[in-house]
Formats: C-alpha cells, sequence, structure tokens
C-alpha cells in the first residue's frame, strides 16, 4: 500500500508506461516511428513548425558618439571594439547587396512571365484571325453553293435533264484528288 500511494500524489500526473527505445535505421525506418508517434494520439495537434524568419541586420545608428579606429593612439582593446564595428557593418553591407539582386531577379522573373502572356496573347489572337477568315471562307463558299443550286434548278427546268447529269459530273470531279499518294 505505501507503494501505491508514493506513485499517487496529489496533484500529479499518474507515471506514462515507460516504452522501448527504438532507434531508427534508415531513413523510412526514422518516418515509420514519427508517422506511429503521431498516430498514437489522433485528436492531439500535429507540430508544424513555422517558417524560420530571414536574418536581418541591426539598423546602424544614427549618432556615433564614439568614433574610433586602428590608428595610432587606441588603447589595445579599442581594436576589437573598431573590428567589431567593422564587421557588422560588412554583413549589413552584404544583406544589402543580396536584398538587392534578389528584388532584381523578382522583377525579371515578372517581366519575363508578362512576355511570354504577351506573346501568348498574340498567338491566340493571331489563330483566332485565321479561324474566323476559314469561317467567312466556308460561309462565303456554302452561299455561294447555295445560289449556284437556286441558278441550276431554275436553268434545269429550262434546260433539258443531261445538262444536270453534267452538272453532277462536275460535283464529282471537284471532290475526286488531283493525286494519288504512293502511286508513280
Amino acid at each position: 500500500m505505501a507503494a501505491e500511494k508514493k506513485d499517487a500524489r496529489p496533484g500529479k500526473a499518474p507515471k506514462k508506461e515507460s516504452q522501448p527505445l527504438i532507434i531508427a535505421k534508415t531513413p523510412a525506418e526514422e518516418q515509420r516511428l514519427k508517422l506511429e508517434r503521431l498516430m498514437r494520439n489522433p485528436d492531439k495537434p500535429a507540430p508544424i513548425p513555422e517558417k524560420p524568419k530571414e536574418w536581418n541586420p541591426r539598423a546602424p545608428p544614427e549618432f556615433v558618439r564614439d568614433v574610433m579606429g586602428s590608428s595610432a593612439g587606441a588603447g589595445s582593446g579599442e581594436f576589437h571594439v573598431y573590428r567589431h564595428l567593422r564587421r557588422r557593418e560588412y554583413q549589413r553591407q552584404d544583406f544589402l547587396e543580396r536584398l538587392s539582386d534578389k528584388q532584381k531577379l523578382d522583377e525579371e522573373y515578372i517581366e519575363k512571365l508578362q512576355e511570354n502572356q504577351k506573346a501568348a496573347e498574340e498567338r491566340t489572337a493571331k489563330r483566332r484571325k485565321k479561324r474566323e477568315k476559314l469561317k467567312q471562307k466556308k460561309l462565303m463558299a456554302k452561299k455561294a453553293k447555295m445560289e449556284s443550286q437556286k441558278e441550276e434548278a431554275g436553268s434545269e427546268e429550262k434546260s433539258s435533264s443531261s445538262s444536270a447529269s453534267e452538272a453532277e459530273e462536275q460535283e464529282d470531279d471537284a471532290e475526286v484528288p488531283s493525286f494519288i499518294m504512293g502511286k508513280r
């Protein structure tokens, strides 16, 4: 009983069962172990790490009171302070250069996208115009054919049936290709 009282303290959670330590030997096994641990308690939210913030240098001081350099007359400790300030300024300048390069690349990328979009729109417009032109041409051919059929119907009544057979032969000849591939 004393052992039971020792484990069950008021205000303390009961001790969890210890699980055997499993060391993953392969990345796949490591992934499996992580998934198993997540799936033991599906109600618990999975930890999703946030994107780390980009390093940003400290802004340069607006007014420098202790102007120092590595010149003669400075104490031995002053050089290290100077060196640290110089290193920080170089880091800040490098950061600004990288930032400007990144902005330049972003602008070039956006410009390239706009050029590609404009070229695609031009090609589309050109093809649309070609399709419209073909449609108009087909409509005109259809109208001309209808008119010629009306004229032939009117002239057929006046002429004999032999002229109608000649018109059909002419239409058949128009559909026959002028060449046949594969023959010499």
